[in-house]
């Protein structure tokens, strides 16, 4: 386009002086490449590359892209609410009440129109935290994905009264019963769709000692759960109609700092390592006795969090610090 532009221009019977400029500039506008404030790369036609939302001090932990309206969910440590993101880095409300001190994982049951919320309180949310439920708080609250009203609110916590309790992340089978991992007590609880809630698994195995324990949880349509526990990277299998014979899955890879968890298949799960800035494809081939690292993607000093689907992408959360005026969400290229 350019070379038949300058071939006119030179011509006995060119543009006028006033039509070459602007000819010219329109030239240059379509060869030169676009900027970016926060990626460099061109845009993927499949979704952004990176999407950097100017809402200050949300310090989300917990994200799910609904594909059915093309929005991402995500939770808040330090004001409770639950927003939505576009491709754009709108951020708008999609629900609130008192009862969401710091909400932590979410899980998207989009064939049941849910949206499963991990609530607990770490003293993150000055404006609604109290001793009473400070690290004794774990529950679940469900959400119509249509129009945001609660349809549910379960006390996990009181199972275990006397224990300390952090609900984190949240994996539903295909029957819909939710599981929640608890990061403070070495249990997963399991929540009916008519929400009975019971311990599902308690064992001393999932500590994690005066730390973070049990993180990240998927469920595997073979019939199981893969759980990671943060403190020292362990990642264990708990098939759900014996969570008892639960092992430990055997890997050379160091994955401590683990939090969340994405199968993309029956073979391959990344796990989103905060403490060691990497999200790691891990892959196996003897249904998650063992499993071995098949890639790594650096996010770099942001302290990543967990990761959602996005069509054949997975993109991860970068919450940055309770106070900065931002979060990201990126895509993870391997």
């Amino acid at each position: 386009m350019l070379h038949s532009f300058f071939s006119l221009a030179t011509k006995p019977f060119a543009l006028p002086r006033f039509a070459r400029v602007v000819a010219l500039l329109a030239g240059l506008a379509i060869v030169l490449p676009g900027c970016s404030d926060d990626d460099d790369t061109p845009a993927d036609p499949q979704g952004p590359n990176k999407i950097t939302v100017p809402r200050a001090a949300l310090h989300p932990e917990g994200i799910q892209y609904d594909d059915a309206n093309k929005r991402f969910f995500v939770s808040s440590r330090t004001e409770g609410r639950i927003g939505i993101v576009k491709d754009d880095s709108t951020y708008t409300q999609f629900a609130d009440d008192a009862q969401l001190i710091s909400t932590i994982g979410l899980n998207l049951d989009a064939s049941r129109n849910r949206l499963l919320v991990a609530i607990s309180d770490n003293n993150t949310n000055p404006a609604r935290t109290n001793p009473a439920t400070q690290r004794r708080l774990a529950a679940l609250a469900i959400y119509n994905t249509t129009n945001g009203t609660r349809t549910s609110y379960v006390d996990l916590g009181s199972l275990r009264p006397m224990q300390n309790h952090f609900a984190n992340d949240i994996a539903v089978d295909s029957q819909g019963n939710a599981y929640i991992t608890d990061s403070l007590s070495p249990i997963i609880y399991i929540v009916t769709p008519q929400g009975l809630a019971s311990v599902f698994l308690e064992n001393a195995q999932l500590s994690g000692g005066t730390g973070f324990g049990l993180n990240g949880i998927v469920f595997h349509p073979d019939g199981y759960l893969l759980v990671a526990k943060a403190n020292d990277g362990a990642l264990f299998k708990v098939p759900i109609s014996n969570p008892n014979s639960f092992s430990r899955v055997t890997t050379s890879q160091n994955l401590t700092g683990a939090d969340g968890l994405l199968l993309t298949d029956n073979q391959t799960l990344l796990v989103v390592s905060g403490s060691q800035s990497t999200v790691f494809r891990m892959s196996s081939s003897d249904g998650w006795a063992n499993t071995s690292n098949s890639g790594s993607f650096a996010t770099g000093a942001v302290s990543p969090t967990t990761i959602t689907r996005r069509g054949n992408d997975a993109y991860v959360l970068y919450p940055y610090q309770p106070t900065s005026p931002r979060f990201a969400i990126t895509k993870v290229k391997f």
